[in-house]
């Protein structure tokens, strides 16, 4: 089986166009945060994935930057991370907050005397400020009292434009999930479980070459299918009754999912004509996705379209997020997306709609190409009657 990996120099231009975008925002110092859930920023800069821990990222405007990690991963980072200079920090611990007093640990005010020696930190940015926690902080402002700290969207600004390498992970992640979802809808019967169904979709992920899930798999069924966010349980697939299938596998960190409902038997007329209008309203947002064309416009036609058809009053969202490292990342598109699409972005065409007994998604993945888009997935474009 195939191990994918992102080659260095991958890494080395990141880090070049980080400090290249820090000189123009004035900061002296950029500090990057991940966590185990969210952990695309400090995956995107080191290749670093945390596990119980968190773990940043600290890249001073010139020179090499750092990896900082919780007391217990340093083997673990130093045979994964493309950053060479790692730290071991308390504040970077697990939640259950042991103290080690064996294990030497760094702290900032050392880290920053090495980096930086003498030189004064006047500004700072904080980037993965939405999950940045608050020991890491308040320990950051005790070793730089009198620095401006500011909020940053630098790092998940430069992943909005992949590079040939990381549409070709897309690319990947996508053919393994399609496989997935196909070898899985052969195995599946309305006497299994939600959760016996992720067992079969987990195994085929694997097997084909995953390297992690894309994300807790969906598998939700009847009642359960109007959860636009949702985890499966014990509930039978049942006949007669919507199943909404999320099937995602990743490779190299690149996280692609591919969305399909379906019915054991016939679907209710209802039933029927609802999916069958989230199909057309799915294959018409990719037939509007142009390079230039200003996102909020195609937010707008979503919605007029659906108002045309009669389902607005069954949307929640729509239509598109990015894609990448997450399955969910910057940017949405929505109704306020002032924007352009630019070639070699990526979405997730993602349609769902839903009413009080079931719901239902159409989900693909696409990038921005010279004059339209290109489809990481369309499998099972139809309607899935078992």
């Amino acid at each position: 089986m195939k191990e994918y990996k992102l080659p260095n120099g991958e890494f080395q231009r990141r880090w070049q166009k980080v400090q290249e975008r820090m000189h123009q925002a004035e900061l002296d110092v950029l500090l990057v945060h991940s966590n185990e859930a969210d952990f695309a920023n400090v995956r995107y800069l080191s290749d670093y994935w945390p596990i119980f821990e968190s773990a940043g990222v600290l890249i001073p405007a010139e020179g090499e930057a750092a990896l900082l990690i919780g007391p217990e991963s340093e083997t673990f980072a130093r045979d994964r991370s493309r950053i060479k200079k790692i730290y071991k920090m308390i504040e970077y611990r697990e939640s259950a907050e042991p103290d080690y007093p064996t294990i030497k640990v760094d702290t900032f005010e050392g880290i920053f005397r090495k980096m930086f020696g003498n030189k004064k930190i006047r500004k700072v940015g904080l980037e993965g400020y939405q999950i940045f926690p608050l020991p890491i902080y308040e320990s950051l402002k005790k070793a730089l009292p009198s620095a401006e700290i500011v909020k940053s969207n630098l790092v998940s600004d430069l992943r909005i434009i992949k590079s040939p390498a990381e549409l070709a992970m897309l690319q990947e992640s996508f053919r393994i999930s399609e496989i997935a979802l196909e070898n899985t809808i052969k195995q599946i019967n309305p006497d299994m479980t939600e959760l016996e169904v992720v067992g079969i979709i987990e195994k085929e992920l694997y097997t084909n070459g995953a390297e992690y899930e894309a994300h807790p798999q969906y598998v939700l069924a009847g009642k359960n299918s109007t959860h636009a966010i949702g985890r499966p349980g014990y509930q039978k697939l049942g006949k007669g009754r919507l199943v909404q299938l999320n099937i995602g596998g990743r490779i190299a960190g690149y996280s692609g999912s591919v969305g399909r409902p379906l019915c054991f038997g016939k679907m209710p007329k209802r039933m029927r004509q609802l999916v069958q209008a989230g199909l057309d309203l799915h294959q018409k947002t990719m037939e509007w996705m142009k390079p230039g064309i200003i996102a909020k416009e195609i937010a707008e036609k979503f919605f007029r379209y659906a108002q045309k058809i009669g389902v607005a009053k069954n949307l929640l969202y729509g239509p598109c997020h990015g894609l990448g490292l997450i399955e969910v990342e910057r940017p949405w598109m929505e109704s306020h997306s002032d924007y352009p699409l630019q070639e070699n972005m990526t979405f997730q065409v993602d349609t769902f709609l839903y009413t009080q007994e079931f719901g239902l998604r159409w989900e693909d993945g696409v990038s921005v190409t010279k004059d339209g888009i290109q489809s990481f997935s369309n499998k099972l474009q139809e309607i899935i009657e078992l």
